[in-house]
């Protein structure tokens, strides 16, 4: 691992484990709905909006918060296929490989993952047809040399 990745590594874990009450409820609300209001958080949290403020900016800067992001109702997806496809890659490949995976707009979260599979890349795609074709082009990736997809039939859970 790079020094700096360490380094942003334990900057990261240090301030998730530094989280007090107060942290937690406004993460919680953030994550219910990211678009609230700071005035309507701080009514919610019984606090002033410019402390709602200085602890948005501290999770922020701490890398606790990393972004902000919508959350799509399923049946406005109903058109589209979501899969699961776990890739096995050669020593050495992974860097290249996932230069690749991140060119493609389909592919919404990579994660490497031990077990099997080297990641698991989460995608999403319009049809069957162009599922397909995304899944051989994934394979064709110099440094794959193994895939297996899951396609995904239902949400049972979500917690966004």
């Amino acid at each position: 691992m790079q020094p700096s990745k360490r380094k942003n590594l334990a900057r990261n874990s240090g301030a998730a484990a530094s989280l007090d009450k107060l942290d937690r409820e406004l993460l919680a609300l953030l994550q219910a709905n990211a678009r609230e209001s700071v005035t309507t958080l701080g009514k919610k949290l019984d606090v002033a909006r410019t402390t709602v403020l200085a602890r948005m900016a501290r999770l922020e800067k701490g890398g606790v918060i990393t972004g902000y992001s919508v959350r799509l109702d399923q049946t406005a997806l109903e058109r589209s296929l979501q899969a699961y496809v776990g890739l096995s890659v050669q020593p050495k490949a992974g860097r290249d490989v996932l230069k690749r995976l991140a060119k493609m707009p389909e592919i919404k979260l990579v994660c490497s993952v031990s077990g099997e599979f080297d990641y698991v890349v989460w995608l999403r795609s319009e049809s069957p047809h162009v599922l397909d074709g995304l899944l051989d082009e994934i394979g064709d990736i110099e440094g794959v040399t193994k895939t297996h997809t899951s396609v995904v039939l239902a949400e049972r859970i979500s917690r966004g």
